[in-house]
């Protein structure tokens, strides 16, 4: 019923997300509500009138316990609501053959991309400013660094967004389900160029994301037939 103010979900995990934050409205809209109602109730009651003298109250202690103790336990119940997909997002990555460090500084994002061999700090690494590519229906594992201060790396569409802080590499992940290109602002205060701060994601269908690797690396594309096995016929096996 919310979805039509939210950016567009092409996440896997956005669903799970998108439930908390609709949870959270409605229980902050009856909260808002009940404290309307009461307050319109009160200007009723309690309203100037002939011959009606004004009286002192220091309040009513159990009232203030109520409404203390409750707010109190609805925190803590969506604390333990809120495990499952805190744990899928943050603690249970998934196995990924999709690997890429995004590095951040003012005021761009490097992404390195290990190459064909699958493994960085190796000849075939290829760095790209503000430009992530990466397969749809794929999980992608990205490896996020600072070289300066704290940034964030958010992606609304993906209801991803993680602080990047130098020091420390932090493994986050998202397998988006729509091809598109989606922007990736710095959603932290990270100096006066942090407005210009921006980067774009494209989401290739396979194809696509084959073609755009065989541009990046066409020395490997050349090789890989070279390796194939030939059958009598004189075609190639794999």
């Amino acid at each position: 019923m919310l979805n039509w103010w939210l950016p567009e979900n092409v996440s896997t995990y956005g669903a799970d997300i998108d439930g908390l934050f609709h949870l959270v409205y409605w229980i902050t809209m009856a909260a808002w509500v009940l404290v309307q109602v009461t307050m319109i109730a009160f200007l009723v009651m309690y309203r100037n009138r002939p011959g009606r003298r004004a009286t002192y109250t220091h309040g009513n202690n159990g009232l203030e316990i109520m409404w203390t103790i409750i707010p109190a336990l609805i925190v803590v119940w969506l604390g333990f609501r809120s495990v499952e997909t805190w744990n899928k997002i943050k603690i249970d990555l998934p196995e990924s053959e999709h690997v890429i460090e995004v590095t951040a500084k003012q005021f761009n994002w490097e992404m390195l991309y290990p190459g064909p061999d699958g493994e960085f700090d190796t000849d075939d690494d290829k760095m790209i400013e503000n430009d992530l590519r990466v397969p749809v229906n794929k999980p992608i594992i990205l490896n996020l660094k600072s070289k300066d201060v704290i940034h964030s790396f958010f992606v609304p569409q993906l209801r991803m967004k993680q602080d990047v802080m130098p020091g420390r590499t932090i493994r986050s992940w998202f397998e988006a389900t729509k091809a598109g290109t989606y922007e990736i602002p710095c959603a932290e205060l990270c100096g006066f160029g942090h407005s210009g701060m921006l980067g774009y994601l494209t989401v290739l269908e396979q194809a696509d994301y084959d073609a755009w690797l065989a541009e990046q690396w066409p020395a490997a594309q050349a090789q890989a037939p070279e390796n194939d096995e030939v059958d009598p016929e004189g075609g190639r096996i794999g």
